[in-house]
């Protein structure tokens, strides 16, 4: 199996091309991820599983006339990991770079006609998942060089789409909380476990232990934040990403309302947890309860999402 890339800067009248070659050992499957990505299609690779073989570097004149050479100072490439803020634009380009391999593929010389160079990144351990979203990235890609020294480099970027499937956590505890205002209020909920992956159930139950509000639904809400920076420069930015109508209605003292929502028909992603110390992104239950008046009442539970398969 193999892709190709290539990459033309005008010279005078020569052109340089790179090609990417690259053959996998194991089968690979191609997703489409147009929700993710716009309408590209990368291929798909597993972490611990990274394998390429060849890089094709070829060399034309439009001009069509032999024998001309190209100097360079050598040729490598790279396998990079990288998070992106989109509305930092004061950072230097690698300071997000949470992966970085680099093999030199072809020493000083002179390029006169097409070659072929083996280059191989074996048990490569992804900590962190492709992830592509409204105020940042994490990519990863292969980058190409070819460093001249009396003009610019020629560099070109071919990108990959990584997940990582985990294993089910050893540990994994049901959550109980409360939530109520004194004297009017008071509700306990329970969900089954901290964990899920990403195709789970959520399951869990509500109890109304004191009721002299007039509620008129209670909901829950599936809610993405992601974080950017640290500190005092750190920006967040909520989404609601799905919202279930647990019950309709006044409660009474002493009622219990099941909960059972399943995570499958949504766009979600695992965890991050400050990747590189510049991004995260968490995931929240929201339970938001509405009276009469139109008045809101909510708890807010972080939980933990990993996956487990490929989907």
């Amino acid at each position: 199996m193999s892709l190709s890339l290539n990459s033309n800067l005008l010279s005078l009248s020569l052109s340089l091309s790179l090609c990417f070659s690259l053959c996998l050992q194991k089968r690979r499957r191609r997703r489409r991820l147009a929700r993710i990505i716009g309408n590209l299609s990368l291929f798909l690779f597993i972490s611990l599983s990274l394998d390429f073989h060849h890089l094709s570097l070829s060399l034309a004149r439009f001009d069509e006339v032999p024998g001309k050479r190209v100097e360079h100072l050598g040729v490598k490439i790279e396998l990079i990991g990288r998070v992106e803020a989109y509305f930092d634009r004061s950072g230097r380009e690698g300071d997000g770079d949470f992966l970085s391999i680099l093999r030199e593929i072809e020493p000083p010389g002179t390029l006169s006609e097409p070659i072929s160079k083996p280059f191989s990144f074996k048990s490569v351990d992804f900590p962190n998942e492709s992830y592509n979203g409204k105020n940042a990235s994490l990519r990863v890609f292969l980058k190409v060089t070819v460093v001249r020294n009396y003009a610019s480099n020629i560099v070109n970027e071919y990108k990959l789409w990584v997940r990582n499937v985990r294993e089910q956590p050893e540990v994994n505890n049901s959550i109980k909380m409360e939530v109520g205002i004194e004297d009017c209020l008071h509700i306990e909920f329970e969900y089954s476990r901290a964990k899920y992956h990403l195709r789970d159930a959520i399951i869990g139950k509500i109890f109304f232990l004191l009721v002299r509000v007039k509620i008129k639904r209670m909901e829950i809400e599936i809610r993405r934040r992601e974080i950017c920076g640290l500190g005092a420069n750190a920006h967040g930015e909520n989404e609601v990403i799905a919202k279930f109508e647990v019950m309709e209605g006044a409660p009474v003292r002493g009622e219990c309302i099941p909960v059972r929502l399943f995570l499958s028909p949504y766009d979600l992603t695992p965890t991050y947890k400050s990747v590189n110390n510049k991004f995260s992104v968490k995931y929240y239950l929201n339970l938001v309860l509405i009276d009469d008046e139109d008045r809101r009442y909510f708890k807010q539970q972080e939980i933990i999402l990993y996956r487990s398969e490929l989907l």
